[in-house]
């Protein structure tokens, strides 16, 4: 793996290139399509089944506010989706007093240690948002293992596969550090330690300044943990959520080697600019072609549709060697 220096500014590093193309039946999810009463759908897990279609494992906000997570198939992963009659996943207050006001924002990966889909996500307890996490084999029976970080967390993904022997999380605490992503690591997806900051939220000016969070899991290439996490600007008119990239190493994924100093993806279509909460798009979930390359991301968009954008891998990687610095010196910066 190589760690590319850092590089003054030009206009061919920082000229904008859509990395990320939105398909042309955006939004291809809305309470329109749902066989029973809601109030929005966004922010869905995704997978391939064996089959090969797509499943999405989506948050459903009820009219209450509260929400719940169901399950739309289909054989394209773009239309003619399958949407379960009832909710798949409801939150069990009873059993799991942290999931009193809801569950949500799910992200999906497939074990094949497990041979099983392991679902993380956030569980709203009185003291705030934690992580939860369930394993499924056909995604209509789940065994719930309930909360594995106490609040204040969220934004959470497990890799697909241990690092010397253990099971390796990412997610996001409230600290007295700040909004940053973490790693953590467990030998048996119940009992976490060994807490190492992974990522910290930059200052200042910065698009992705004071508060980060992992968007969907890492993609593991030849390179390295390919990851895709959003940055939240405060403005005047409310919060902007965007996309960004960086790389980090496969046997030691605390150790990042490539971060990109600008944005890749961010609210400019209506539909992302307007809705429950105004400009964020926010994807939990993707898909990757047979050959490996071509990346399907599935986002909410303004907390009340699910949108779909394509793109490359390597068109991704390639962006990251131009227009990314080593992390020691941007740490640097943020600091």
């Amino acid at each position: 793996m190589t760690i590319l220096a850092s590089k003054p500014m030009s206009l061919s590093s920082t000229r904008y290139q859509p990395l990320l193309l939105r398909h042309p039946a955006n939004p291809i999810l809305t309470s329109k399509d749902w066989p029973y009463s809601i109030n929005s759908v966004f922010n869905a897990g995704a997978t391939l089944l064996a089959d090969g279609s797509t499943l999405l494992l989506c948050r459903v906000e009820d009219r209450r506010g509260l929400s719940h997570l169901c399950a739309a198939r289909s054989l394209n992963g773009v239309d003619g989706w399958q949407i379960d009659r009832e909710p798949t996943l409801m939150p069990s207050p009873n059993q799991y007093p942290e999931e009193i006001w809801g569950i949500e924002d799910p992200r999906i990966t497939f074990v094949p240690e497990l041979q099983q889909y392991v679902v993380t996500y956030t569980s709203y307890s009185r003291g705030g948002p934690g992580v939860s996490l369930a394993l499924t084999k056909d995604f209509r029976s789940f065994d719930r293992y309930g909360v594995i970080m106490p609040p204040d967390d969220k934004d959470s993904a497990l890799l697909p596969r241990r690092i010397d022997g253990c099971w390796a999380l990412i997610h996001r605490p409230m600290t007295a550090l700040g909004a940053h992503m973490w790693v953590s690591y467990s030998p048996d997806l119940r009992y976490w330690g060994r807490h190492r900051l992974m990522l910290e939220a930059r200052r200042g000016a910065w698009w992705d300044a004071n508060k980060i969070g992992l968007s969907p899991p890492p993609i593991e290439t030849t390179r390295g943990w390919l990851v895709l996490y959003h940055g939240v600007r405060h403005t005047p008119s409310g919060c902007l959520y965007r996309l960004g990239l960086a790389l980090f190493d496969l046997e030691n994924p605390e150790k990042c080697l490539l971060r990109g100093d600008s944005w890749i993806f961010g609210p400019e279509a209506d539909y992302e600019r307007n809705g429950d909460v105004n400009d964020v798009v926010f994807p939990c979930g993707y898909t990757l072609d047979k050959g490996g390359d071509t990346i399907n991301l599935y986002y909410g968009a303004a907390d009340c549709s699910i949108a779909l954008a394509h793109g490359s891998i390597r068109t991704l990687l390639d962006w990251l060697d131009a227009n990314g610095t080593c992390e020691r010196r941007q740490g640097a910066q943020g600091v």
